[in-house]
């Protein structure tokens, strides 16, 4: 764990939950495992607060808990899991452009309380988009069910692992901590709900739509409610699922912009991948090398309708993508008019592998990246061969490789003729490490993010005056529009906020949005370089 995620990890869980709860955190992330005594000692904080604190950590995925055999309770916290938090303005906007605005509302009530039982989600969501619909219409909860269903069918969401139920008359006491436990085939079964209303929306008033006042109303007695028909079965986001598709999306880009960037008309070659990563998307592990095998003819029935390609013309797409030297796709059989698959491996060996190239061209220029790829290429070169192949003046290309390799881009390899590694007897050859530059590169990312960060923070800190008074103009506007005031008396509240400060509010509003930008791109360099390294390291 290097100082700049721990870093990262403190400034998202203050952003997200406040300082308590990332004291908390950021001590279990320096730490490692401890028991709740152990860490309200070491972090002065009392216990009631630090019980609190595990509770939203562990709500939110944030923390894990074990039980040892002492019957000692240990926190653990998920450093992965946290930085994850950068990701959920990506995972809400996946869900609306799959699934439209029922889907995104979804997943972002999911995202900000962590685990829901589908019945909540769905009365949160049918009231949320009632808000925003015309007066009279409202949205029905079995609409929001039905998306909800769709969403556990594609594996976006999943069930949460619960306590199995235990006979009373076990005579053994009870765990320390709860075990919970989930079986593969329940992780997407859907409860069969029978949820029949509307969406309600909020007043602004204290009568309700019989115009009785709020005090007068009757109580309701808390033992008349209707039990919960889905009591203890929790949801969550299945955020590797959507790493998965995040990674599908990358990889149909890449296809387009290799092969299909000579036919405006067309993108054939991306289409026949996408259609291939959507057939295995749910059959195919997150952490697989390989999709499972697609023949040709079950790739050719499931193109989308009314893409008018032949099935010849289709076997010689297949073939030119599994000739292609970046080898995206591979031939793995003959049966069923050839059988292919996507080497999802390659794949991002190949995406992060760009994404250096193109960090060395813009931070050393084109001939360094020329240099860059040359190596690459070649995998082992002396420097003498370096000038010559690049056709570089040997001054320049020396100055260019040390500068790579200063910035832990290329690395030197050492070749003794002798044991005594005399420098006129030793082979000094560059070479490139993948793995390791992508390691490097991931590490200035996520120093990137936390300065990112800390500059909207230290913007907004700075117009903290005006931003306030900027809300409090925006909600008497509002309550007067509600109760129907007049134009002028609007324009005389609007011009409460002065020219100057109008400008501004304009440039801060410029400066957070180009920074929320710069953090989402950046993100998505992140995000390329972990699979990349994730998916080496499962295969050594």
């Amino acid at each position: 764990m290097t100082q700049a995620e721990i870093k990262l990890c403190s400034l998202l869980l203050q952003e997200h939950f406040g300082e308590i709860v990332e004291k908390i955190g950021v001590h279990l992330i320096r730490t490692g495992s401890q028991p709740l005594r152990v860490i309200a000692h070491d972090t002065g904080t009392s216990l009631d607060q630090v019980k609190k604190a595990l509770c939203v950590l562990i709500q939110h995925n944030l923390v894990m808990y074990q039980v040892h055999k002492r019957g000692v309770v240990e926190y653990e916290a998920q450093c992965s899991r946290v930085l994850r938090m950068l990701r959920y303005p990506r995972y809400i906007y996946t869900a609306k452009t799959l699934y439209s605005d029922t889907g995104e509302l979804i997943v972002e009530e999911l995202l900000l309380n962590g685990k829901m039982t589908m019945s909540a989600v769905v009365k949160k969501v049918a009231d949320r988009l009632t808000e925003t619909m015309e007066d009279g219409k409202t949205m029905d909860y079995a609409e929001v069910s039905n998306t909800f269903v769709r969403l556990a069918d594609t594996h976006f969401v999943q069930r949460c692992p619960w306590v199995p139920a235990t006979e009373n008359s076990d005579p053994e006491p009870p765990p320390p901590a709860p075990i919970l436990v989930i079986s593969e085939k329940d992780m997407y079964l859907v409860p069969k709900l029978s949820l029949i209303g509307k969406g309600k929306r909020r007043r602004s008033s204290d009568e309700d739509a019989a115009g009785e006042p709020k005090a007068k109303r009757p109580k309701h007695s808390t033992d008349n409610k209707e039990p919960i028909p889905d009591d203890g079965i929790y949801w969550q986001a299945n955020l590797d699922r959507f790493h998965q598709h995040f990674r599908d999306q990358a990889i149909v880009s890449a296809v387009a912009n290799r092969m299909d960037q000579f036919t405006f008309q067309t993108q054939t070659s991306s289409e026949i991948v996408r259609t291939m990563l959507r057939m295995s998307e749910i059959t195919t592990p997150s952490a697989a090398p390989f999709t499972q095998p697609l023949s040709s003819n079950e790739i050719f029935r499931s193109l989308p309708v009314g893409y008018n390609i032949s099935k010849q013309v289709l076997d010689q797409y297949l073939t030119l993508l599994a000739d292609d030297p970046l080898e995206f796709v591979g031939k793995s059989g003959d049966s069923g008019g050839g059988m292919y698959v996507i080497n999802l491996h390659k794949a991002l060996g190949s995406l992060a592998t760009a994404t250096l190239e193109s960090v060395v061209q813009e931070r050393f220029g084109s001939r360094c990246a020329r240099i860059f790829r040359l190596v690459l290429q070649k995998k082992h070169l002396e420097q003498k061969q370096v000038e010559d192949f690049a056709m570089i003046p040997a001054k320049e290309a020396k100055d260019m490789l040390y500068k790579m390799l200063s910035g832990n881009f290329i690395s030197l390899q050492e070749i003794p003729k002798t044991p005594d590694h005399a420098p006129s007897r030793t082979f000094y050859l560059y070479t490139v490490n993948i793995l390791s530059a992508a390691r490097m590169l991931l590490h200035r990312c996520y120093k990137s993010i936390a300065n990112l960060i800390e500059r909207r923070q230290f913007e907004t800190k700075e117009n903290k005056r005006l931003l306030e008074k900027s809300q409090r103009v925006e909600a008497i506007i509002a309550s007067m529009q509600a109760t129907g005031a007049e134009e002028a008396q609007l324009q005389e509240i609007e011009e409460m906020i002065t020219a100057p400060e109008r400008q501004q509010l304009e440039t801060l509003k410029r400066n957070v949005n180009k920074l929320d930008a710069s953090e989402i791109q950046v993100d998505e360099t992140i995000f390329l370089l972990e699979s990349y390294i994730e998916s080496t390291m499962k295969r050594q």
